[in-house]
């Protein structure tokens, strides 16, 4: 009788040997061009030229309203975090549609607030060395130290982010003076000869309110606001600034500077080019 079987398949349906060995050079291929580093180094310099954070997906970055930045948080849990052309598509994708979001508006909310973001410089380091006794202590006198302040100059916890946090106020005034209270509070702080420094980052504007969070473009430029204080400043930005009360920098004895980036660096990434960043210190 004749083989009526589908060529490419034996007589019990399966695929034949021949065709397997193709497929299998086929799906080789494809996860070796994905990985392959020259690919990626290209999308992601597509990625830095689209609208949008480039750094979108990644966990310390705070771009994107409420959808956009949700669907990046599950993204980034389920695809693959090896560096690969497959998830740079995926998150280049999802931050353009986060910066149409924001253009229409909707990563802005109608309420004036000051956000603040705290941090704790080089407390990795420290803990791995400490152990979890030692960090749990220390822990708990950080945010005695840095809460406390926080609510009572009427400031809001928005949300604790290990050995950092977030929090809102409605006048810078009273942000400003909490952040020093919390600094000066850290440096009474010692754990077996060990004071933590804090880097903390202000800006005001107006962020939308989603269930207990605040997101938008406005905690994006605080957040690098923060992350610009290196080794334990106090970074501003000009909006924080100008929204200050007359004599605020006299009555906390406080004097400003101004940042400037290094002749090669660039503006941060989510920073408008022409805000101002001011470094703020004690006198």
């Amino acid at each position: 009788m004749a083989d009526l079987s589908p060529e490419g398949t034996d007589t019990t349906g399966a695929p034949s040997s021949s065709v397997r060995g193709v497929v299998d050079v086929v799906l080789n291929s494809a996860a070796e061009l994905n990985r392959r580093q020259q690919l990626i180094d290209a999308l992601r310099r597509l990625r830095r030229a689209l609208p949008g954070d480039p750094g979108f997906g990644d966990p310390l970055s705070l771009a994107g309203p409420g959808g956009a930045r949700a669907v990046a948080r599950v993204a980034d849990r389920l695809l693959d975090q090896k560096p690969a052309a497959t998830r740079e598509v995926s998150l280049g994708a999802l931050q353009v549609w986060q910066a149409a979001l924001e253009k229409m508006g909707r990563g802005r909310g109608d309420q004036e607030l000051t956000i603040v973001f705290t941090d704790l410089v080089g407390f990795s380091t420290w803990s791995l060395e400490a152990g979890d006794g030692a960090t749990l202590t220390l822990l708990r006198a950080v945010a005695q130290a840095v809460e406390t302040p926080i609510t009572d100059n009427g400031g809001h916890v928005v949300k604790r982010m290990g050995d950092g946090l977030m929090a809102v106020f409605i006048r810078p005034d009273a942000a400003l003076k909490a952040v020093f209270t919390a600094q000066d509070a850290l440096a009474e702080v010692d754990l077996d000869g060990y004071t933590p420094r804090m880097r903390v980052g202000l800006h005001t504007g107006t962020p939308r309110q989603i269930g207990d969070d605040w997101l938008g473009v406005d905690v994006t430029i605080a957040a690098r606001m923060m992350g610009l204080g290196g080794d334990g400043n106090v970074m501003m930005s000009a909006t924080t600034l100008e929204e200050l009360e007359a004599g605020t920098l006299e009555d906390l004895d406080l004097t400003i500077r101004p940042w400037r980036r290094g002749f090669f660096a660039t503006t941060p990434n989510g920073v408008p080019v022409d805000l101002g960043i001011w470094r703020v210190r004690r006198n």
